[in-house]
This record gives structure tokens, C-alpha cells and sequence, in this order.
């Protein structure tokens, strides 16, 4: 048997990725397993902030997109970055939000909460589909968590 590696080191950079179907339990989904690597990789203090800010990114991929979505976990010390692929080509416009407005909030949330955030339309692939990325990036302001023990599948 195989013994396993040692966890990464906090500083120690890494990358999660899921892709999910155009479903309403999707974003749910997404925020189940995003608070599991976090809170796994010591981050806790990002998990609030992440998971309603992936919320809104993964909830307009499925009521916007027509196809399956993907969401990308990028840690490079001190910076996680939060990426939702879809295949709907068109880049959000931001909107202040209004009390006439049911929806559009979105982007205004990332512009308040996120530390950077941005976009970009995706090139059509061979088989006619394109899409769009996009992206926020949270600081970690704190010292180095207390490592968590590594479980075992």
C-alpha cells in the first residue's frame, strides 16, 4: 500500500474544479463542497464571503446558460480566486441596485465584496460552443491557520 503524502503546506498552492448541470441545486452544490475545501485548507474566514459571492456567479450560469457550468478554486497564497465558466457568451452588466429591480444585484454584491473581481467571453470552440469566465479574488489577511488533520478516503 501506497502511503499517503503529507497535507500541503498553507502557502502550498492548489486547485479544485467542478462542473455542475443547469439545475437548481447546482449553486447549492457548489456552496456544500466550496465550504468543505475551505474550511479543509484552514480558510475559514473566507467561506461566508466566498460562498454568496459563488452563489451569485453559479445561480445566473444556470438561470442564464443553456448547458452545464464549472466552477474553478484557485488558492495562491494569500489569494483565493473563484472562476464560474458557462456557456452563455455574454458579459454581465453591472446595474445599481434599486428597489424596482428583482434581480441584477449580482455584480453590485462582487463590487462591494469581492477584493477584485472581472470577466471575459470565451472563444467558440470546434464544436460551436463559447461562453464567459467570470471571476473574484479574496485576500487572506490572517497568520497561517493550525493545520486541520488530513483524512483518508
Amino acid at each position: 500500500m501506497t502511503p499517503f503524502p503529507p497535507p500541503l503546506l498553507f502557502t502550498e498552492p492548489w486547485e479544485y474544479e467542478l462542473r455542475f448541470p443547469r439545475d437548481p441545486r447546482g449553486p447549492g452544490i457548489v456552496r456544500a463542497t466550496l465550504h468543505a475545501v475551505l474550511t479543509a485548507h484552514g480558510l475559514r474566514e473566507l467561506v461566508e464571503r466566498a460562498a454568496l459571492l459563488t452563489s451569485e456567479l453559479t445561480t445566473n450560469s444556470v438561470r442564464y446558460s443553456d448547458s452545464c457550468a464549472s466552477v474553478r478554486l484557485l488558492w495562491l497564497h494569500p489569494v483565493l480566486r473563484v472562476s464560474v465558466t458557462d456557456t452563455n457568451p455574454e458579459l454581465p452588466e453591472p446595474l445599481k441596485p434599486s428597489p424596482e429591480l428583482d434581480s441584477g444585484r449580482g455584480l453590485f454584491i462582487l463590487d462591494v465584496l469581492a477584493d477584485r473581481w472581472g470577466g471575459c467571453a470565451l472563444g467558440e470552440e470546434p464544436f460551436g460552443l463559447g461562453g464567459k469566465t467570470l471571476w473574484f479574488e479574496l485576500s487572506w489577511g490572517g497568520p497561517p491557520p493550525v493545520p486541520a488533520p488530513a483524512l483518508a478516503a
